[in-house]
């Protein structure tokens, strides 16, 4: 089997060097780690039986799409949770429980039928949570590879969708600090760590004040 790895993200290399590491004698593997070497024409030359995209941020090009197998890793239990920062929007709803979810990719958003789906704790540093993402999705992976698997299609009637968070969301306001609960603003701080822009507040001198580390 051919098995293209493409991502940008630390914890999607993880897993394709894992699977690499357990398949290099049964499979060939094609690996691009940063957005700017991918190249189209490769991929295609290279006659790929498996795509796996996982943490990728651009439109994926229809051809790949529509005419090969190509898999995503969404961090939540789809099909809740659909669209962008989907790990921070769940702990922001006070979540503690998720989902890593490998599903094949059409041209909808995140509406793809399901490889594999296992449940996540949502507590920690947002390392802990990449680590999870990173052993849930290595042993997901191989149940594909292994054709260890059923599709199944998402339930639409349970679906919900929510945008990508912006550097801007990352503010705790005046407001927030005065409604909301100790709870709540533990979890914007702790998910806000790198890679993502940080929670800040904003002083009476127009700077911002990034709060790395809370504690209740």
């Amino acid at each position: 089997m051919n098995i293209a790895c493409i991502t940008y993200r630390d914890w999607a290399l993880d897993i394709y060097e894992k699977v690499q590491d357990i398949y290099n004698d049964k499979h060939n593997f094609l690996m691009w780690r940063k957005k700017d070497d991918f190249d189209a024409f490769q991929l295609k030359e290279f006659k790929p039986d498996l795509i796996l995209w996982y943490g990728w941020s651009w439109m994926v090009d229809e051809t790949f799409v529509n005419n090969y197998e190509s898999v995503m890793l969404h961090p939540s239990p789809l099909p809740k949770y659909r669209g962008g920062s989907p790990i921070q929007n769940q702990i922001i709803n006070g979540e503690k429980i998720g989902a890593v979810t490998l599903f094949k990719m059409n041209e909808e958003l995140d509406k793809g039928d399901i490889y594999q789906q296992l449940p996540m704790s949502l507590t920690g540093t947002l390392d802990d949570i990449f680590r999870r993402i990173s052993d849930l999705g290595f042993a997901a992976t191989c149940d594909i590879i292994n054709n260890n698997y059923t599709l199944r299609t998402q339930d639409e009637s349970k679906s919900s969708y929510y945008k990508r968070r912006s550097a801007i969301d990352s503010e705790i306001t005046l407001e927030e600090l005065k409604t909301k609960s100790a709870e709540y603003l533990y979890n914007k701080i702790r998910m806000l760590n790198d890679p993502y822009p940080n929670a800040f507040i904003k002083t009476f001198d127009g700077e911002k004040l990034y709060i790395i580390k809370s504690k209740i």
